[in-house]
């Protein structure tokens, strides 16, 4: 049954959930829980440890508002043995009400050692009227993936619903695989999932060993491989132009180079090579490590598309990465006589109106962002597309690109030409992952290094030896080498407690006064990235 069907759910609701994926409830039953909070029992306030959560019961006994460096509201909660202080940084004066001197309350959150004593902040309280004692969940109460506009109790309401329907009999599943090797059937699994007990290993089900998510995990598998087996049947039937080099373009380009490319590139080289010559379209991962040689190895891929007549878009996620492949094909394709057209947001104008008239006129190469799949972008002759980092791209998005290049068979109007396709990524993918995550492509690995190429060493230290940190990167500063310092945030959060570029930044230029820092951010304009 869809979602809007049920009672008090409107448009606006359903509307939320769809951006979840929820649109009916069986996606309901099958929206797994992040984590679980135990709330199937109170603990005495004596009893409680800092870094550990807790569910208490008390009376308020103080409340006071504290005008510091950040102004909160304290309210000290009480039972017959000890005292805890709940803090709030962001109130309203509604609460002041609900957290009186006097008030019974029911509060769960995580216990830490403050300026005050043991603490709460933020916690999650239910003012419990006089002679009110609600009974206790029987299970431990999942918490779920949200969206904005959907709380985690409404969301955990409606999948609890949904799973008394499944108990009752009122939704039907069909369970084709049962209950294989000894795994529980697939109402028991979702019981076990949604619905855990105090006594069940919690950690068996959040690291995924439990016989329960086993058995909803091999439902998962089953249903992806199956889903891949008829996206193969239909592809399949799809067909592209054979890019056969016209011209010893790819050669020329390598002759050009002032290094020798490494037997793993000329390897992947020649598959992309292989696959491009054939009238099924290619779909292929090509992975390797930072500094391995793919942008060369996509280079002779696009060389042998040109020399084919067609048309070559390369896409990236951000401007500054699109900008690079931009200055490296311009170098290399520039003295063959192909000269790349460049499309990104920032481009404006008539610098814009220019590289779309290019495009549309059968410009070889367009290189670019997002920019390059919106509506008003129109190629003449697109048969080979290269993202790079392709994992930074929605399904729709890479589909979008694709349909600019689509166009019927000439002599089969009921069947579409479509594009060539090569994906590029660093991150490292182990094989029997991307034998299943990445089932519909072919993989190519570069697995080799330049010559005189150092391995890359990761290393973790503590925040303690900041300082030595800093040492070594004015020593390295001082050889003439750059440093490169990423942040999770760009600036401060009170949400948040992670390292921000701006404070850092700032941080940095006390530090390592003598040397420029620069700061390189997505807020801002494109003539500031620049600069």
């Amino acid at each position: 049954m869809k979602l809007g069907q049920l009672n008090g759910i409107g448009p606006a609701l359903v509307h939320k959930l769809g951006t979840l994926g929820l649109r009916t409830q069986t996606d309901l039953l099958f929206h797994l829980p992040l984590r679980y909070e135990d709330r199937t029992r109170i603990t005495p306030i004596d009893r409680v440890l800092p870094g550990q959560t807790a569910q208490i019961e008390g009376r308020v006994v103080d409340q006071q508002i504290h005008q510091g460096r950040r102004r909160s509201l304290l309210v000290v909660l009480g039972d017959h043995q000890a005292q805890v202080v709940l803090r709030f940084f962001n109130f309203y004066p509604n609460q002041l009400k609900s957290y009186a001197v006097g008030h019974r309350l029911r509060c769960y959150g995580e216990v830490r050692f403050g300026p005050e004593g043991y603490e709460m902040a933020h916690p999650q309280c239910t003012w419990l009227r006089e002679g009110q004692n609600p009974p206790l969940p029987k299970h431990l109460t999942p918490v779920y993936p949200t969206t904005a506009g959907v709380g985690a109790a409404r969301l955990g309401q409606l999948v609890q619903q949904a799973l008394d329907q499944l108990q009752s009999g009122g939704l039907k599943l069909r369970d084709i695989l049962g209950a294989p090797d000894g795994l529980p059937d697939l109402k028991v699994a979702l019981d076990a999932v949604h619905r855990p007990k105090s006594t069940d290993a919690i950690a068996d089900i959040i690291e995924g060993i439990s016989p329960g998510v086993q058995r909803l995990a091999l439902e998962e598998l089953t249903a992806h491989h199956l889903a891949l087996a008829r996206l193969n049947r239909a592809r399949a039937k799809q067909r592209a132009e054979a890019l056969v080099e016209n011209l010893p373009l790819v050669q020329s380009l390598l002759n050009r180079l002032e290094f020798e490319p490494t037997a793993a590139q000329r390897r992947v080289i020649d598959e992309i090579s292989h696959d491009l010559g054939h009238p099924q379209p290619m779909r292929r991962l090509l992975q390797g490590d930072v500094g391995s040689g793919k942008t060369l190895v996509a280079a002779a891929a696009a060389a042998q598309a040109i020399s084919a007549g067609a048309q070559v878009a390369i896409i990236a996620p951000t401007e500054i990465l699109a900008e690079q492949h931009l200055q490296n094909f311009s170098e290399w394709f520039v003295p063959l006589g192909f000269e790349p057209v460049w499309l990104a947001g920032k481009v404006k104008g008539r610098a814009r109106q220019q590289a779309l008239d290019n495009i549309a006129a059968g410009a070889p190469l367009a290189i670019g962002t997002h920019a390059l799949f919106q509506e008003g972008v129109v190629f003449k002759n697109l048969r080979l597309i290269i993202v790079d980092e392709q994992h930074r791209f929605g399904v729709h998005q890479r589909l979008a690109l694709s349909e600019k290049g689509s166009h019927p068979d000439p002599e089969d109007t009921q069947r579409q030409y479509i594009p060539h396709q090569l994906v590029m990524t660093a991150t490292p993918i182990p094989r029997t992952l991307a034998m299943t995550a990445y089932a519909g492509l072919e993989i190519s690995v570069i697995d080799e290094l330049p010559p005189g190429r150092k391995p890359v060493v990761t290393a973790l230290i503590h925040y303690d030896r900041r300082g030595e940190l800093i040492a070594r990167i004015r020593q390295a500063l001082a050889e003439g080498r750059q440093a490169y310092w990423v942040c999770p945030l760009i600036e401060e959060s009170d949400k948040l407690e992670a390292e921000a570029a701006e404070t850092t930044a700032a941080d940095l230029e006390t530090q390592l006064c003598e040397f420029r820092i620069g700061l390189l951010h997505g807020r801002m304009k494109p003539k500031n990235k620049q600069a």
